[in-house]
């Protein structure tokens, strides 16, 4: 009998038995499978070698006959072409399981873990969840560089062009990773243009960049962080994961504790005179321990705030002079090489600078540099004290 839509729904399983399967007489290897039950479904069989496949088609209630029967037609063709329709099946389904999302945590659970470093992996894990979050249910096979691109916009206009290369750098990583494990094919990424030029590392502001930045800086968390970095030359997770219990405001000192230092080694910084007025201002959170940021982590945001920055300090160069250039771009890290440098310029020894940012390198290195660490608490107080000065006059003088 030729298969209907009629045949489909008229047709019974025959007393004692449990199942029927009827195939179509014009096209023998399409078929009609009928189950105690009432489940009917269209089907394909046919022969790879010496193993014969079936492939289910579709529901007889979602799909015509017509509708299965152009689908079988199309699945015995790849046959003939050598192709076996059931394993590009099975791929498809493995293809559409492998998302995004899915790949992210394996490759952070087998990769990140083990070959970054704790403070990298953070950054990782924040930017692919965040950034790329939204496109976590898209199979990795159907993420294309036109899907890429249009997120990368949007990441540009919410946390800013460097954080847009960052997120297209680790997700390119992570495709990387992924085409050797099978988990993709191709890298999209690649021919993706940077969201912006990187501009140079070895940026150092100056007196009259500086002294914008510290004065518009903001009266929010962000604003107090911004000028603690100024103030302390240290890194920015140090002064954003900040903790009361580090601070001795009567002693004038803030020990950053070994986990939380880059080289593993606990840190003392002498407070001047403008950083502990900035800190007797802030008011310590009930049941919290960390000075800045909310629920149980540090400050997060940073992009957003300092996209928020760099507009608030241009508009005030458009109100003096309506012709004035937008500040240079520069990074929060400018902050600290900035300090380092200046210091430098006024005089400050190489060994107390490097101390002050806790660098063991160069004229620190070695076992000597570890022992002698706690003998320039008073040199790098007095270095310190200069700078808090220094940036207090150039402020009020501009």
């Amino acid at each position: 009998m030729k298969l209907s839509d009629k045949v489909s729904t008229e047709l019974q399983i025959p007393p004692g038995r449990s199942e029927i399967l009827v195939f179509d007489d014009d096209l023998p290897n399409f078929g009609l499978r009928i189950r105690t039950g009432g489940k009917r479904t269209w089907v394909c069989q046919y022969r790879v070698g010496q193993k014969q496949r079936r492939v289910t088609l579709g529901n007889v209630a979602n799909k015509s006959a017509a509708a299965a029967r152009r689908d079988a037609k199309v699945m015995l063709a790849k046959v003939q072409l050598g192709q076996d329709p059931q394993i590009e099946k099975f791929t498809a389904r493995e293809n559409a399981s492998k998302t995004l999302s899915s790949a992210i945590d394996l490759y952070l659970s087998t990769h990140g873990e083990h070959r970054l470093r704790p403070r990298s992996l953070v950054e990782v894990r924040h930017s692919l969840k965040v950034h790329w979050g939204p496109l976590g249910e898209v199979p990795m096979d159907q993420l294309s560089r036109s899907t890429i691109s249009t997120r990368l916009d949007v990441i540009v206009k919410k946390s800013g062009p460097f954080a847009a290369n960052r997120a297209r750098a680790y997700l390119s990583g992570l495709f990387n990773w992924a085409i050797q494990r099978g988990y993709a094919e191709d890298n999209p990424v690649r021919l993706t243009g940077k969201p912006t030029a990187e501009t140079s590392r070895d940026r150092v502001l100056s007196d009259v960049e500086l002294s914008l930045i510290f004065r518009h800086a903001g009266s929010g968390e962000y604003g107090t962080i911004v000028r603690l970095l100024m103030l302390t030359g240290q890194r920015r997770e140090e002064v954003g994961g900040m903790k009361w219990s580090e601070l001795d405001l009567n002693a004038s000192v803030w020990t950053i504790t070994a986990d939380r230092t880059k080289n593993g080694l606990a840190h003392s910084v002498p407070l001047s005179t403008l950083t502990k007025s900035i800190l007797s201002e802030l008011t310590p959170k009930k049941d919290r321990d960390l000075v800045f940021g909310s629920g149980t982590g540090p400050f997060a945001g940073w992009s957003h705030c300092k996209v928020a920055l760099d507009k608030r300090i241009n508009n005030a160069l458009k109100v003096v002079d309506p012709q004035s250039e937008p500040l240079t771009p520069w990074r929060i890290h400018d902050l600290r090489r900035s300090a380092v440098t200046r210091m430098a310029d006024h005089g400050v020894p190489p060994h107390i600078v490097e101390a002050i940012v806790n660098h063991i390198s160069g004229t620190r290195a070695g076992v000597a540099g570890v022992y002698n660490r706690a003998t320039y608490l008073p040199e790098k107080s007095k270095a310190l004290e200069e700078w808090g000065e220094h940036l207090s006059q150039s402020t009020a003088l501009s």
